[in-house]
C-alpha cells in the first residue's frame, strides 16, 4: 500500500505510519504538511490513498480537495479531521473525498476506511449514516449555514470555539482583515448580529463539540 499522509502535525502522520505499518509491511508512505505539499507529491508520485486534513495551514482544505480531484481524479482520497462529521462530511463528499473520519475514531476504523475507499467504496461513520437518515426525513428547509461558503463556514466554528479574529488569522494564514471580511459576511446571510448570538446558534446546530 502506498498511502500519502496530508497532516500538519507530525505526530498524527507517525502515529498514522506506525498503525499502518503493523498491518502491512510492505507500506510506502509519503508526507505533506500543507496544500501545497501534498499537491506536489501527489503530482510527483503514484498513490493509492490520500489521508487528508482539510485544518491544515494555508489554503482552504477543501479547495485543496477539489483541485487535488480534478487533477487525480481516480485517487480516493479519505478525509481524516477533527471537525465532527456533521459540519464538514457532506462539503468533503460534494468536493470529491471517498469518506470521512475524524480524529476521536478508534484505530481499526481508521483501517477499515482506508482499505474500503482503496478498493473503490465509500465510508461514513455508523454514526454519520444515522445522521444522513434523519436529514433525509427533516423538512426541506435547509439551515442558514449551508449557505456559508468553505472559508466561511470555518470562520464560523473558529469563532463559535473561542478564538479571536487574530487568532483565526494566523492559524488560517490569512490577514485579520480577510477574516473580519468573512465574519460580516457570515453574519449577514445568517441574520446575527454579535459573536454571541453566532456561538449560540453554532452550539444549537451542533457545528462545535
Amino acid at each position: 500500500m502506498r498511502i500519502l499522509i496530508a497532516d500538519d502535525h507530525a505526530v498524527v502522520r507517525e502515529g498514522v505510519k506506525r498503525l499502518l505499518a503493523a498491518v502491512d509491511n510492505g507500506l510506502v508512505v509519503g508526507e505533506a504538511s500543507n496544500g501545497q505539499e501534498l499537491l506536489a507529491k501527489s503530482a510527483a508520485e503514484t498513490w493509492d490513498v490520500v489521508l487528508l486534513d482539510i485544518s491544515m495551514p494555508g489554503r482552504n482544505g477543501l479547495d485543496v480537495l477539489r483541485q487535488l480531484k480534478s487533477t487525480c481524479p481516480l485517487l480516493p482520497i479519505l478525509v481524516f479531521s477533527m471537525h465532527p462529521e456533521q459540519q464538514y462530511a457532506m462539503r468533503a463528499f460534494k468536493s470529491g473525498a471517498a469518506g470521512y473520519l475524524t480524529k476521536e475514531s478508534i484505530p481499526e476504523e481508521l483501517v477499515t476506511a482506508i482499505h474500503k475507499v482503496m478498493q473503490g467504496g465509500r465510508y461514513v461513520s455508523p454514526a454519520m449514516a444515522a445522521y444522513l437518515v434523519d436529514e433525509v426525513a427533516r423538512p426541506t428547509d435547509a439551515p442558514p449555514h449551508s449557505y456559508l461558503s468553505d472559508r466561511e463556514l470555518q470562520v464560523l466554528c473558529l469563532l463559535a470555539s473561542g478564538k479571536t479574529v487574530t487568532q483565526i488569522a494566523a492559524e488560517l494564514s490569512l490577514s485579520v482583515k480577510t477574516v473580519s471580511t468573512h465574519r460580516s459576511r457570515m453574519l449577514e446571510k445568517m441574520r446575527l448580529k454579535t459573536n454571541a448570538e453566532l456561538i449560540r446558534y453554532a452550539i444549537w446546530h451542533q457545528l462545535i463539540d
